[in-house]
């Protein structure tokens, strides 16, 4: 890795926090920050192989803020889920974040996010992760990312973001002022969503704004987090 890396993990680095002021209202373990949170994830979860977080999906006071398959819902599960403050402004940009709290559907992330969090656990204190960390002088830092920012400053119209060949992908990279890529043994939309949102980031990273949104607070910051791109 280069000494001077942005990493972007496409994943919820936290739970939603503000609406509640708690991630788990009504639960005396509630964790107070992201943190502490990652740190809970890990001790539920340190028995489940490979990073796994079914224990922690599958603990009684947990469950009960979930939407899980086989029609389980947990009694404090509303409507569609709920978001963090991130999320909220994802929408207004035009986004459709699903709620971290849903772990059914293909647009879901929260199964990743859970498993990513005892990541960022083990990472802690060894690479920076914004915006729970200040931004480093030099050397690596680890972002939240959404790939459909990166499709969208594309040019990539909505309903239309997944990219499936090498053509596509390069005007996608023109689009943002990059090279054509490498060409690949085999396209599918991982792939490319990959290499469109590394492009993306390159082209963005100096953005001073965009590491300092106007609705993001120290509060917010600590507890929720932010996707980077997001204002």
């Amino acid at each position: 890795m280069p000494p001077d890396t942005l990493v972007g993990l496409d994943l919820g680095p936290s739970l939603p926090f503000v609406d509640k002021d708690a991630f788990f209202p009504n639960w005396t373990e509630s964790p107070a920050d992201a943190r502490a949170l990652w740190a809970l994830v890990e001790r539920i979860c340190a028995n489940d192989p490979h990073l796994g977080a079914s224990s922690f999906v599958d603990h009684d006071e947990v469950a009960r803020h979930l939407r899980r398959h086989g029609g389980r819902k947990g009694e404090f599960f509303e409507g569609s889920g709920r978001l963090r403050v991130t999320e909220d402004a994802q929408r207004r940009q035009g986004l459709s974040p699903t709620s971290n709290l849903n772990l059914v559907g293909a647009a879901q992330v929260g199964k990743s996010s859970l498993t990513g969090m005892r990541v960022l656990h083990r990472l802690a204190g060894r690479v920076p992760i914004w915006p729970f960390d200040p931004v480093p002088r030099g050397g690596p830092v680890i972002v939240e990312i959404y790939t459909t920012i990166a499709a969208r400053a594309a040019g990539i119209r909505k309903g239309l973001s997944k990219i499936r060949d090498a053509d596509a992908l390069d005007v996608a990279l023109d689009a943002i002022g990059s090279d054509p890529h490498a060409p690949l043994v085999r396209y599918d939309d991982h792939a490319t969503d990959a290499i469109l949102t590394a492009a993306w980031l390159r082209a963005n990273a100096e953005r001073p704004e965009l590491w300092t949104p106007t609705a993001m607070t120290q509060h917010i910051a600590q507890t929720e987090g932010w996707t980077f791109g997001v204002s």
